[in-house]
C-alpha cells in the first residue's frame, strides 16, 4: 500500500513538473532574450546572449506612455479594489449576520455574478445613462461589478465563522453599526482582505477586455494595452518587447510574493469555516 502511494505520488509530482514547464520556459525566455541584442532576440532561444544588454530596460522606461500607463493601471486597481473591498465586506456582514429570505435570496444573485455576469450589463446601461463612457471612473466602476460577486463570496464564508457573541460583547461596549464593523469585525478579516486585494488587483492590472472596449482614448490605456501597443511598435525588436514585458510583470510578482502567504491562509479559511 505504502508503495503504491509513493508511486502515485511521484507520477503525480512528474505530472506537476511537466505542467510547471509550461509556465517556466515561455518565462525564462522572455528573461532571457530581454538584455539581448536585437538579432539576437529574433531568434527567441533559450540561449544566453553573448553580452547583457541590461539598456534595453532603460530605452523602454525611457518613454513616457509606458509609464503613464503604469499610472493608470494602478489609478485603476487602486480605485476598483478599494471600492469592492469594502463594499463587499459590508455587503457580506449584513448577509451573514440576517439571514433573512430576502437576504439569501441576495447572496443567490451575486453567486449568479461569479457563473453569468448579469451585474456587468446593468452597469454598462447605467455608464452610458450617467456619460461616463470612456472615463477612469467608468471603467473603476466596471471592475468594481466583475468583481464583487467572487469578494462577496469568499467573505461570506470568513465573516459566517465570526461568532455572534463578539458583536454583543461590542454593542454592550457602545459598538454599533459602522462602528462595530470597522472597530471589531474588519481588523478579523485581515487573511481574507489580502486574498481579495491580491486576486483583484491582479485580474485588474492583466485585464485587457475593459480597456479595449470602453477606453478610447490611449491616453487611459493600462500597461497591458500599452504592452500590446509595443508588439507593433517594436516588431522587429523582441528584445525591447520583452523588457515591456518584464517591467508590466515587475509590479504583479512582487506583490503575489508578499501576499502569497495570505492568499493561501484567506482561501482555505474562506472556504473550510463557511
Amino acid at each position: 500500500m505504502k508503495k503504491r502511494r509513493r508511486i502515485l505520488n511521484f507520477v503525480l509530482g512528474l505530472i506537476l513538473w511537466c505542467f510547471s514547464l509550461l509556465i517556466i520556459i515561455p518565462l525564462l525566455m522572455i528573461v532571457l532574450n530581454s538584455v539581448k541584442d536585437v538579432p539576437e532576440s529574433a531568434v527567441m532561444s533559450l540561449k544566453l546572449p553573448t553580452k547583457f544588454h541590461f539598456e534595453n530596460f532603460l530605452v523602454v522606461l525611457e518613454d513616457d506612455k509606458l509609464l503613464r500607463s503604469f499610472m493608470n493601471s494602478t489609478l485603476l486597481c487602486v480605485g476598483s479594489c478599494t471600492i469592492t473591498v469594502f463594499t463587499s465586506a459590508l455587503a457580506s456582514f449584513v448577509l451573514v449576520r440576517d439571514r433573512s429570505k430576502s437576504n439569501r435570496f441576495l447572496y443567490i444573485l451575486f453567486l449568479l455574478g461569479l457563473v453569468a455576469p448579469i451585474n456587468y450589463i446593468a452597469t454598462v446601461k447605467v455608464l452610458q445613462v450617467l456619460h461616463i463612457i470612456n472615463t477612469y471612473l467608468g471603467a473603476i466602476l466596471l471592475y468594481t461589478a466583475e468583481y464583487i460577486p467572487f469578494t462577496v463570496f469568499i467573505y461570506y464564508g470568513f465573516i459566517g465563522s465570526i461568532p455572534r457573541n463578539l458583536d454583543e460583547a461590542a454593542m454592550i461596549d457602545g459598538s454599533e453599526g459602522i462602528k462595530l464593523f470597522f472597530q471589531i469585525i474588519f481588523p478579523l478579516l485581515k487573511p481574507v482582505t489580502m486574498t481579495a486585494v491580491v486576486i483583484n488587483v491582479l485580474n485588474c492590472w492583466n485585464d485587457f477586455i475593459v480597456p479595449l472596449y470602453f477606453l478610447n482614448s490611449s491616453e487611459k490605456w493600462g500597461v497591458i494595452m500599452r504592452m500590446y501597443n509595443y508588439f507593433g511598435q517594436f516588431v522587429s525588436s523582441w528584445n525591447l518587447v520583452c523588457a515591456v514585458m518584464i517591467v508590466a510583470m515587475l509590479p504583479i510578482v512582487i506583490l503575489y510574493v508578499v501576499g502569497q502567504k495570505y492568499l493561501i491562509s484567506g482561501m482555505t479559511a474562506g472556504a473550510l469555516k463557511g
